[in-house]
């Protein structure tokens, strides 16, 4: 994919600068200111964007990253302005890709989620989607109506029944609807107990216990906000990484460290061009990769190619290495890449001309795309600690994905699985243990590139389990296309974490929902179920050892929250709330969870932006490239 377009000339040097401490009483408009391969995986983020845009047409409205003043938010009571996850069917203006009547249970777009959106991107979506069925777990039977009631001597018989159980048992047996392994179901609800200053020591959940403590107070305050950069279309700015002292985020044409507390500008990386892909995995001593394009836009050159991959290093501040590749399959001319991802110290960029791959430290070329007489060609790569490939071949009308692990240093494949017919596109949600979510036959119809979930033995390329991911009771996303770009979701102790559907509450108005959890190895769901609670819905933001990090997005009158779910006995401890006067909960929820970042660690959190665009009309303040929470 190409970049899109940037600004005729270069920025003011030193980009952005560094930002303004909110003012009391909340934000007025920002000033912008003067190598084994299958080693455990490392928890880390989603991250989302889209690749390259194909321009709108001319005619087409502006998009969402255009200013709008957003309305109240999630649950905002009837009668009045609607918010996210309003109840009620409001008209909503048209954009470029948008559906022209809203959607119940979908939010009001705001920055971070452009109305005019390129050619086969999905339109604005919450958490809710509509797909093919995903295994829902059994409820017990209920006695309301169609069902059939015990008599009341049968009663006593079951109960006298399950004592005896109970009382040879010497335990509690815990039971579930689906007829799973109960062993691993009681593992599961088992007791987790508070550690040391309040750590929470993980219970029995398989991944151990979680870094995150509770906190003697949770009430957070704004710590920076960073100003819009000034463009001239839609523009990239993927990319947002925490190191032990800095926030790191792509600006235009450069990457920015800031400090944590206060967002005093650390350093700048000037680059040649815009960001195209950032990876969301950095080395344990903070390196990372991108690709970006080989020059600014000018009049002749629109939209520069993405083809300079680079190395950073974010705790010197230092552009490492940067280079481009050629290879047979596309003569003199430097290939193209979508992608970047990470892996031990291999660097992996993939893209419609094959993939290529890079030691980090030096730059030097591990392998690159060549001629094939299969028409194959490598897609994109999913990193972490261990490393794995989406492998195209067939034709346009008639693809064939294949699945491989690789052997980070050589690219040699460990295992393969080809995917079944009617795939498309694949997306690697996690390469330790190794799944992969994709929407078969394009059945999803939502936008979400997701209706089954594949759990792969990365050693042997068996398919252990297939769960079908039904989008009217669960939701997730991951960019079609994109192969490393799944967000709303988890995987830990052997388990996919999703939220489900938004859905009614229990008050009068606003919608609330759950995350639940299926068994990566026999594909059942399991007795996992964390509420979000009243007005509330919530989605997993990374894994903390064996527990989830989760956002819960607030209704139109409170501010929003960051918890930690015990990967054992799913209680939630709450690590972060944020304020709930207006302007502040205006600026939180201006950052839609499909197209924005959402950072969580050591009582800092970080909202971003992955896409900005040029504004129409008056700048609406609500609007921030970055707004980052912190805790005492």
């Amino acid at each position: 994919m190409t970049q899109p377009p940037q600004p005729p000339n270069d920025p003011p040097q030193g980009g952005f600068g560094a930002p303004q401490d909110p003012p009391p009483g909340g934000f007025g408009a920002p000033t912008p200111p003067p190598a084994d391969p299958f080693g455990k995986q490392q928890a880390t983020p989603p991250a989302g964007g889209f690749g390259a845009p194909t321009p709108p047409p001319a005619d087409t409205p502006s998009p969402a990253g255009a200013p709008q003043q957003p309305g109240p938010g999630y649950g905002y009571p009837q009668g009045q302005q609607p918010g996210y996850g309003y109840p009620q069917n409001q008209p909503t203006q048209p954009g470029y890709g948008y559906p022209q009547a809203p959607v119940p249970g979908q939010p009001q777009q705001g920055y971070g989620f452009p109305q005019g959106m390129p050619p086969g991107q999905p339109p604005q979506q919450g958490y809710g989607y509509q797909t093919t069925p995903m295994q829902q777990p059994q409820m017990p039977p209920q006695n309301g109506n169609g069902g059939k009631k015990f008599s009341t001597q049968m009663q006593i018989i079951v109960a006298a029944s399950v004592a005896v159980v109970l009382i040879v048992a010497g335990g509690i047996w815990y039971a579930s609807g689906d007829g799973g392994d109960k062993k691993e179901e009681a593992s599961s609800s088992s007791g987790a107990t508070e550690g040391k200053d309040g750590e929470n020591e993980g219970g029995n959940a398989v991944d151990g216990a979680g870094k995150e403590k509770a906190p003697a107070d949770p009430k957070s305050t704004v710590a920076f906000q960073l100003p819009l950069p000034k463009v001239t279309d839609i523009t990239k700015v993927d990319g947002s990484w925490l190191t032990d002292k800095a926030y790191v985020k792509t600006g235009l044409n450069e990457i920015v460290a800031y400090e944590p507390a206060k967002g005093t500008k650390l350093w700048s990386i000037p680059l040649a061009g815009q960001v195209c892909a950032a990876s969301r995995h950095m080395s344990k001593d903070f390196k990372t990769a991108i690709v970006f394009a080989q020059s600014k836009p000018t009049k002749a050159t629109k939209y520069p190619p993405c083809n300079q991959v680079g190395a950073l290093d974010l705790s010197t501040g230092k552009l490492i290495w940067s280079k481009s590749v050629t290879a047979a399959t596309s003569g003199d001319a430097a290939i193209r890449f979508d992608e970047v991802t990470l892996s031990g110290t291999t660097v992996a960029a993939g893209g419609t001309e094959g993939g290529a791959a890079f030691d980090l430290n030096t730059g030097a070329e591990r392998w690159k795309p060549k001629a094939t007489t299969d028409g194959c060609y490598d897609k994109g790569y999913g990193g972490g600690e261990a490393l794995a490939v989406v492998r195209k071949c067939g034709t346009y009308d008639d693809p064939q994905l294949v699945i491989q692990a690789l052997n980070p240093t050589t690219g040699a494949p460990l295992s393969s699985y080809k995917m079944p017919p009617g795939v498309d596109y694949a997306s690697i949600v996690s390469t330790k243990p190794l799944v992969v979510a994709a929407d078969v036959g394009d059945t999803a119809g939502d936008g979400s590139g997701i209706s089954d979930f594949f759990s792969i033995d990365a050693s042997t390329g068996k398919l252990l389990t297939r769960i079908a991911a039904d989008g009217e009771k669960y939701a997730a996303r991951c960019a079609s296309g994109e192969v490393e770009s799944c967000s709303q979701l988890a995987v830990g102790n052997n388990r996919i974490y999703v939220p489900t559907e938004d859905h009614e509450g229990t008050g009068e108005y606003g919608d609330t929902n759950e995350i639940v959890s299926f068994d990566l190895t026999t594909g059942k769901p399991t007795s996992d179920k964390a509420d979000a609670g009243e007005r509330y819905t919530m989605f997993p933001i990374r894994m903390d050892g064996g527990n989830i990090i989760a956002y819960r997005v607030p209704p139109y009158d409170k501010g929003g929250q960051v918890v930690s779910i015990d990967g054992a006995t799913f209680k939630q401890t709450v690590l972060m709330e944020n304020p709930s006067d207006e302007s502040t909960r205006d600026a939180e929820t201006s950052f839609t969870p499909d197209y924005s970042e959402f950072r969580y660690s050591d009582g800092h959190l970080y909202l971003a932006s992955t896409m900005v665009s040029k504004p129409s009309g008056s700048l609406d303040t609500s609007r921030r490239l970055v707004v980052s929470f912190s805790r005492p």
